[in-house]
């Protein structure tokens, strides 16, 4: 059976490296479509540029598609567009729609209702998706965004808790001041084991040079923990599964390649 396409959808540059890097790098050498749908920064920015040599890394074959909207903490990332939080919701949810319309996923991946960090354009990214999923399949929804279509699924990254991994990064972000947003393990679908595909990861993760660079960062600290210790929090990935597909009695939707539930 072909490995599901999947269609990333997360808030920044870098995020859909460090939340699925993993499992779009395992899709897509099994030769599943994969393309990422980033909310914030302007298509000809810097961070643009470093999001095209993170999914080239990756094996996306596909151009980032960028909604181009501001940062929530940084508005001259896409000079004279609002802010992400500030958009019309429906205007963000019908740009969305198009992109599942567009490229007809299997699944679709995006953040939790946490967002991990708690960053206010994580939690909005993951209320547009989900919103946007839902209306994807409905032809009386957004009608001018292209001809219906439903993904199997959509699931949604987090961080369970207990888990060796999660200890080690709340851990990592605490050291600066900041809080890791958890969920219960047993809510947690799919945990995929992407360690064949993990050093490819962190190059894509590294590709985000400008965040690299900040002491703060997720890449900056991740950069700091021993090898074998990176490995651990990286190696595995974890979702919140989020059918979109009534269930057959007998029949399961689709999870990525690897996963379990």
């Amino acid at each position: 059976m072909p490995a599901p396409s999947v269609l990333a959808v997360y808030a920044h540059p870098d995020d859909e490296s460090l939340a699925a890097g993993g499992i779009l790098a395992r899709h897509a050498a099994a030769g599943a479509r994969t393309a990422v749908v980033t909310a914030t920064w302007a298509p000809d920015s810097h961070r643009a540029a470093e999001l095209a040599d993170a999914l080239a890394l990756l094996g996306v074959a596909a151009e980032p598609r960028m909604l181009g909207y501001a940062d929530h903490r940084v508005p001259d990332s896409a000079p004279g567009k609002p802010r992400f939080c500030d958009a019309p919701l429906g205007e963000a949810v019908g740009r969305v729609v198009a992109h599942i319309r567009d490229f007809r996923p299997d699944i679709v991946v995006s953040h939790d209702a946490h967002g991990s960090s708690g960053h206010p354009d994580h939690v909005h990214t993951h209320r547009v998706t989900l919103l946007a999923a839902h209306a994807a399949g409905r032809p009386d929804l957004h009608p001018v965004a292209g001809p219906p279509w439903r993904p199997g699924a959509l699931y949604l990254s987090a961080h369970p808790d207990p888990d060796p991994a999660t200890a080690i990064l709340a851990g990592l972000v605490a050291s600066v001041g900041k809080r890791l947003h958890t969920v219960p393990a047993a809510l947690v679908g799919a945990a995929v084991d992407i360690r064949p595909w993990v050093d490819r990861k962190w190059a894509a993760i590294r590709a985000h040079r400008s965040e690299a660079a900040r002491s703060r960062s997720l890449p900056a600290l991740l950069g700091g923990l021993p090898a074998p210790e990176r490995e651990v929090v990286l190696g595995t990935e974890y979702f919140i599964r989020h059918d979109l597909v009534p269930a057959r009695r007998g029949r399961r939707a689709s999870v990525p390649s690897g996963g379990t539930a």
